[in-house]
């Protein structure tokens, strides 16, 4: 990449930076997005795809396969803990998952593909809203405008802390664990403080039920049997000491390398919930938020992944099992073939959703030549 690109990248890079926004609310940012691409030459820029979600479309006007190369537009609920000139200007808001990194490394295969048609087939450049919450890539793909787009192959990257900086890995098969956001909320009904026995507190079938959905998966190996229930959160009544409670909520995460296993751990613990709230006598409603379905790579990406690494004499590794976190980049799977890799942020490097992480602006070239070497891989075959 010319040191003069690169150098407008991160400068790009950092401006994101400064207005990151949350899942859903990244209208600026896709604007922002918007007006960079159209300097870069696509033949065609749609927008509010899914919400605000953008795409770029680069048309040989020959026949070939049409190549998706996708980022994300949104940031986190978090407060940044940064010195950076570029830090956060909106409290409580960050770019702590490197998301703008994503989409410095798509508008470098823009620029270049302003410069350098396909030869054949079609690209187009995926800015998808809302990973963050697991609705933004089934929102995009539901789109009507999406029709417009129908590619074949989809590639994307994340960044992934504790991997040596600019090392890339792979693996075809499953790559993220399905995951789910578990609500349950017990209701009983509340009495004076000094006389409980009027009640029914669902202290007792809530102190119960954190150490029991927690033993329904313990995590270990990442094979098909994986299962883990993580306690996030638990509340109990209001904050007095006259009354004894009438209501607790318990929010868990359920993780699976399989949407098949995902559906068995559901049913444990519903049955666990629904039996302890029976034997106390409370009423039990249980929803569900932030819904991941498992990502599956596909051999035939994982290849041209591969291919795309040696032809930029970039070591790529196959490794056998998945990522622990989630991605809704599974979505795309469902209509196309697809491949997410990891490229390495370093192995000190603070992890995603740290409050003090930022994106290694070292990787935006990397990210771009391997996107560029993907495209030319999938086009040329």
């Amino acid at each position: 990449m010319k040191p003069e690109l690169q150098s407008w990248l991160t400068e790009k890079r950092h401006e994101l930076h400064q207005v990151p926004e949350i899942s859903g609310k990244e209208r600026g940012t896709a604007a922002s997005i918007s007006n960079l691409l159209q300097a870069c030459g696509p033949d065609a820029v749609l927008t509010g795809i899914g919400g605000h979600g953008v795409a770029a479309i680069y048309d040989s006007g020959q026949p070939g396969p049409t190549v998706g190369i996708r980022c994300e537009l949104d940031g986190l609920p978090i407060q940044e803990i940064s010195s950076a000139r570029y830090a956060s200007q909106y409290p409580g808001k960050g770019h702590l998952c490197g998301h703008d990194g994503h989409m410095a490394m798509v508008l470098g295969v823009a620029f270049v593909l302003g410069d350098k048609r396909p030869p054949n087939g079609r690209v187009v450049l995926i800015f998808q809203p809302a990973e963050e919450t697991g609705q933004g890539a089934m929102a995009y793909r539901a789109d009507p405008k999406f029709a417009n787009i129908a590619p074949d192959y989809v590639f994307s990257l994340h960044n992934l802390p504790g991997l040596e900086l600019g090392a890339v890995e792979v693996c075809s098969g499953p790559a993220n664990c399905a995951s789910r956001g578990m609500r349950v909320v017990l209701t009983g009904k509340t009495s004076h403080a000094a006389a409980p026995q009027d009640g029914v507190s669902p202290a007792g079938a809530l102190a119960e039920l954190m150490p029991a959905l927690a033993a329904l998966g313990r995590g270990g190996a990442l094979d098909t049997d994986f299962a883990l229930a993580t306690v996030t959160h638990a509340r109990l009544g209001e904050a007095t000491f006259g009354v004894a409670p009438g209501m607790a909520e318990l929010w868990v995460t359920l993780r699976t390398v399989s949407d098949t296993r995902m559906t068995g751990l559901i049913h444990e613990a519903e049955q666990l919930v629904s039996a302890g709230a029976k034997a106390q006598g409370l009423n039990v409603e249980i929803t569900y938020d932030d819904i991941f379905e498992a990502c599956t790579n596909s051999a035939e990406a994982v290849q041209v992944v591969s291919e795309a690494c040696r032809a930029r004499d970039l070591p790529c590794k196959l490794v056998p099992t998945p990522q622990r976190f989630s991605e809704d980049f599974g979505q795309f799977g469902k209509s196309a073939k697809t491949a997410m890799f990891w490229l390495g942020a370093g192995r000190d490097h603070p992890q995603l959703h740290n409050p003090d992480y930022d994106f290694p602006d070292a990787l935006i070239p990397i990210g771009t030549e391997i996107f560029l070497a993907a495209i030319e891989q999938t086009l040329r075959a």
